[in-house]
């Protein structure tokens, strides 16, 4: 059952055949009534679900055909409702008791539950009823011929560099050069502020452009910032995220009592700073009227880039009190073009074939040099067979759309030839995406694990998880240049996503005619003529309270996801039919909401995050017997109740600080994840639980509160208590063999020598907060460890060698705090060598090197063949400590050594009213970039 597939092709169909099967198994004979309907409906729903198969491939089915398709569809939701409720009252609490009382009690709840499975029984005769009517008015089953596609068995490898490669780099240069031309012209002698606004149609490619110019201009302002605005615009957020940019605060600092006061804070910061802000994506003037007021007019040397797709935007913009141009982007030109259909469908080493070249330069020519139909006809192609006859269908079904309107109408024609071309599967987790918000980074565990709690995807063979399924599915999103990667880690994973505005509009309005999901609060954009929700998405803006409109039945809900700070929720004894639920970043959210949660027998994720006025979970969230993943990070909650070790599918539960654990935590057998626990007396004891958790992959400790002095008399009785438990601890987390990620905080105890050995699976391990004096040993037995941060009092050669030998480390982050050194009664400070990375030390795979030493003495030379891999370099510092005597060189750090450098990110620190040290060192920095034969972009903050 488990394998079985909801998606946006069939309904549920699939999940329905399935339990249909287990209805008529043997378990449920005693309920022969019920199974007779079951079994005669299973072959009518078999030759319903090949059908919609077939039919979900068809880009344009007759009128007739799309009623029954959705009649259909659904039906089988209401059907697997339906069984799902019986299954539940037939398994629920069927426990013979003992004593007189108790089987009085058991045999009036017998009578109650047999009234339930009349009720049910009745109710799956009158869908088997509904199901025959819709088959008798729709008697036309027949399969119709789809174009032959050939599927990607794999993962394309180069997703991420072709992404890169066609959105940014193709046919740019010359508009770049034109648009900072413009920008530049006059600068550094005009007192106005510089600006240019990109216009265009959607797909031209304008967010790309100002993205490129923005990261060629940036590293010469330090008051910088990019965001995006859109059709729905929350100014105070947009007023606070800039704030936030230019000045380097936390977003969670920059609140204010109105949006007023923000633009004063903002026009105080930057009063007599020069700065570069690109605002991306303005779709009214009455929006730019606002945020211009927040950028002085009198910062000489600045520069503003706005980009919009109206006309009338544009020429406000430039009307301002600031100096602006307008900028119309083109096309890409046929050469441009040709480039980018190419290496989006062939490898560098081969050629397009002859005998597609003429197809192609006719799709060419019909996408009219416009970037984004490029890029989505060249991802359709690169999944169908390369042959003349497939290629020359795709032409055709083009048709003359492109040649009438290449920004609306065609562009959609484009994107919808490569829905249909996705396999069923593909298209349900594509159109998931038309939940969240425009604009929106969109996490990619959060969107997988959607996947797997609504059935949309299960493991396949070759996958040992559903997520490894997942992961997959999600790169393929990626090669069909569908969706576009947004935020990679450091081992150059993409982590989010996010999705083009033309992208976004075509699956809303996809969804909204499948019924697959249901958005209430986007302006411009009625709800839908489906009375029953499916999948529903809340999305509210601060002005005024969202209410979900009444006559929405919304107890077929599967998903539900709450957008924004002021909404009213509905009671959650509604949502009877709930497998997935977020609240995302939903700060009204309190503990009454979850009240009746219990009730969602189906619930597989509940998702909290920063809800900050949740204290407590009911009791009652025991029963929820089907949830696999629970996020309580950003909540309150600080105690979770002991029925939490009855969530036997529990796989992930993600906590904020200071949680106590309840005992029984090892039942939890399915756990993987277990992040971020508190260690302390209170909750000390689910660490001996440790042993029996084998299937805990990533676990996060923070031992703040871990030395507990209350109750004993003596320090030796506090020292014996506390070494007994760190015994326990060191000898648990060795049993952990299937460890892949571990966290520790404030734990110097127990990062020493007493872990080793580690698991040596372990692939990330992150020490914060727990200062060491040097690298353990024990850390270069961690040979599958390609992730490190570690706290240390001082850097050693030797830590250097350590580190160095770790042979698939691809991401190093040192932080050097001396303050250990400092306070202690030393009356001289030590003297302070240089460590000296060359080529022998190693770090065959390193890419990325982070060294913040703001705390201590800047003491790292990098020698000829260092890091021969690293091109990603950050180091923090302070300037005067560097060059206090006992050190050599001051300035001198060897960056130009390091062979394959393309980014250097420098901070640095120091008295802000003596500039002279922070002056010489940037100037020792950018002339060590400058001799770098690489020219590595410099970032100086």
């Amino acid at each position: 059952m488990e394998a079985a597939l909801v998606s946006a092709a069939t309904g549920a169909l699939k999940p329905v055949l399935a339990k249909l099967g287990a209805l008529a198994g043997d378990e449920y004979k005693r309920f022969k009534g019920v199974r007779a309907d079951m079994k005669s409906l299973t072959r009518e729903l078999t030759a319903m679900d090949a059908f919609l198969l077939k039919m979900s491939e068809e880009e344009d089915p007759d009128v007739q055909d799309k009623v029954w398709m959705n009649e259909v569809r659904e039906l089988s939701y209401d059907m697997e409702d339906s069984i799902d409720d019986f299954m539940q009252s037939v398994n629920d609490g069927d426990t013979k008791p003992d004593g007189f009382l108790e089987k009085m009690k058991n045999s009036l709840g017998k009578l109650g539950k047999m009234k339930a499975r009349r009720r049910i029984g009745n109710e799956i005769e009158d869908l088997k009823k509904q199901m025959i009517e819709v088959a008798e008015r729709n008697a036309r089953y027949k399969a119709r011929e789809a174009f032959s596609k050939a599927k990607n068995a794999t993962v394309d490898p180069r997703a991420l560099a072709i992404f890169k490669h066609a959105s940014e780099l193709v046919g740019i240069d010359e508009p770049k050069a034109e648009v900072i031309k413009l920008l530049t012209e006059g600068v550094s002698t005009q007192e106005q502020v510089k600006l240019v606004s990109i216009v265009g149609s959607g797909g031209m490619g304008k967010t790309t452009l100002a993205n490129q110019v923005y990261q060629d201009l940036k590293g010469e302002f330090k008051c910088r910032s990019f965001l995006s605005v859109s059709r729905n615009p929350d100014m105070m957020n947009i007023m606070r995220t800039i704030f936030s940019e230019v000045s380097g605060k936390d977003y969670a600092n920059t609140e204010a009592g109105s949006i007023q006061q923000l633009i004063s804070k903002i026009v105080d910061f930057l009063a007599d700073k020069r700065y570069f802000v690109v605002i991306d994506d303005i779709w009214d003037v009455d929006t730019w009227h606002v945020i211009k007021l927040a950028f002085p007019m009198t910062s000489s040397g600045s520069i503003i880039i706005t980009t919009t797709r109206i006309n009338e935007v544009a020429e406000s913009c430039r009307s301002t009190p600031f100096s602006g141009d307008i900028y119309c982007i083109k096309p890409l030109k046929m050469v441009h073009s040709r480039h980018l259909f190419y290496t989006r469908l062939f490898n560098a080493q081969e050629n397009c074939p002859s005998y597609l070249k003429t197809v192609s330069e006719h799709i060419l020519k019909k996408c009219a040099g416009l970037p984004l139909a490029i890029i989505a006809i060249s991802g359709l192609l690169a999944n169908i067979e390369r042959t003349e006859g497939p290629w020359k269908q795709v032409e055709d079904s083009i048709g003359r759309a492109l040649e009438r309107n290449p920004s609306v109408e065609g562009m959609m024609k484009i994107l919808s030839l490569s829905y249909f071309e996705l396999p069923a599967h593909l298209k349900s987790c594509l159109l998931c995406l038309s939940i969240f918000p425009e604009d929106s980074i969109i996490k990619k565990k959060v969107l997988i694990n959607r996947w797997i709690a609504e059935r949309l995807i299960h493991t396949e063979s070759g996958y040992s998880t559903s997520y490894e399924f997942g992961e997959r599915c999600f790169n393929e999103l990626i090669n069909r240049s569908l969706i576009q990667p947004w935020q990679t880690d450091t081992r150059g994973i993409v982590k989010s996503c996010r999705l083009h505005d033309t992208i976004l509009d075509f699956i809303i309005s996809r969804s909204i005619e499948e019924n697959f999901v249901t958005l209430v609060g986007v302006p411009s954009l009625s709800v839908g003529t489906h009375n029953k929700v499916r999948r529903l998405s809340l999305q509210a803006s601060k002005q005024k309270e969202l209410i979900v409109p009444r006559g929405l039945v919304l107890s077929h809900v599967r998903s539900l996801d709450v957008f924004g700070e002021s909404v009213k929720i509905p009671s959650m004894d509604k949502f009877r039919h709930l497998r997935f639920l977020e609240f995302e970043d939903f700060k009204q959210l309190e503990n009454h909401h979850l009240e009746n949660i219990d009730k969602l027998f189906q619930l597989r994720y509940l998702s909290l995050p920063g809800a900050k006025k949740v204290s407590k979970l009911p009791e009652q969230i025991g029963r929820l017997w089907c949830l696999e993943i629970l996020n309580l990070r950003g909540t309150n909650v600080r105690e979770l109740p002991a029925s939490i070790v009855n969530l036997k599918r529990l796989v992930h539960l993600l906590v904020s600080y200071n949680v106590t654990l309840p005992c029984g935590i090892s039942k939890l057998q399915a756990l993987e994840k277990l992040k971020v626990v508190t260690v302390c007396s209170q909750s000390f004891n689910f660490l001996q639980e440790f042993e029996q958790q084998q299937s805990l992959k990533v676990l996060a400790l923070d031992f703040e509160y871990f030395l507990d002095f209350e109750g004993f008399s003596s320090a030796d009785q506090v020292n014996a208590e506390n070494k007994s438990k760190k015994t326990i601890i060191v000898a648990s987390l060795k049993n952990l063999g299937n460890l892949l990620s571990l966290t520790v905080c404030d734990g110097p105890e127990f990062v020493r020598e007493s872990l080793c050995p580690m698991p040596l699976r372990l692939q990330e391990l992150k020490i914060f907060r727990s200062n060491i004096l040097h690298v353990p040993n024990w850390v270069g037995s961690l040979v599958n460890l390609q992730e490190l941060r570690l706290d240390l009092v001082r850097v050693e050669q030797k830590d250097f060698y350590i580190l160095g030998g770790l042979p698939v480390l691809r991401c190093l982050i040192l932080r050097i705090d001396g303050a250990e050194i400092r306070n202690t009664s030393l009356t001289e400070e030590p003297e302070v060598i240089r460590v000296i990375v060359c080529g022998e030390v190693g770090f065959p795979c390193l890419r990325i090197f982070i060294f913040d030493s703001q705390c201590a003495v800047m003491n790292l030379t990098f020698a000829a063949g260092a890091m021969p891999l690293v091109d990603d370099l950050l180091i923090v510092f302070n300037a005067e400590e560097t060059g206090s005597p006992g050190t050599s060189g001051d300035f001198d750090l060897g960056i130009e050594n390091l062979p394959s450098l393309i980014k250097i990110r420098c901070i640095l620190w120091g008295n802000r009213n003596n500039r002279s040290r922070a002056e010489a060192a940037e100037a020792a920095i950018r002339e060590a970039a400058n001799a770098h034969p690489n020219r590595p972009t410099l970032y100086l903050v």
